[in-house]
């Protein structure tokens, strides 16, 4: 088992299976360097956790929950691709969604879910960029989504 994985199973987690297409697309494609994550709703044993708008059917500290579960079905997909995920040399960017219900501010607090799970299993290299966008609706109704790119060490 990776570091990562190691420091993911100390916080109770573990590396899901990944995630299936809903649509024509692949998980995650890799050029040179680095590996990008298609957008990762928060699925867990193949259904969504939660669907709904943040602000209205949804908290946001249940959408930052939501997030953290996006980012660990995008560490699959890069797992996937990569193989070992200590061959991670540095997350590079974050781009999260939220579908928001009217008047609701706070996307950058939902997607923080996402981001502190991404320096908790990577240490310094989980410091990255990011963009938290909110959005009237998302696949299937889910309340966040979240893409990852990170650049990969031979």
């Amino acid at each position: 088992m990776s570091a990562v994985e190691d420091r993911l199973s100390a916080l109770g987690l573990t590396v899901p299976e990944v995630v299936p297409p809903v649509a024509a697309y692949v998980p995650v494609v890799r050029e040179g360097d680095l590996v990008f994550t298609s957008g990762q709703l928060p699925m867990v044993d193949g259904a969504l956790a939660a669907t709904g708008k943040v602000g209205a059917e949804v908290d946001a500290d249940t959408a930052k929950a939501l997030a953290e579960t996006c980012v660990l079905n995008a560490i699959a997909a890069i797992k996937s691709e990569v193989g070992d995920l200590d061959r991670v040399s540095r997350v590079v960017k974050v781009v999260g969604f939220v579908a928001s219900g009217p008047g609701f501010t706070g996307q950058p607090g939902v997607i923080n879910g996402a981001s502190e799970l991404l320096v908790k299993a990577f240490g310094d290299k989980g410091i990255h960029a990011r963009s938290a966008v909110g959005v009237a609706a998302l696949p299937l109704d889910a309340p966040v989504e979240v893409e990852v790119i990170v650049s990969v060490a031979e």
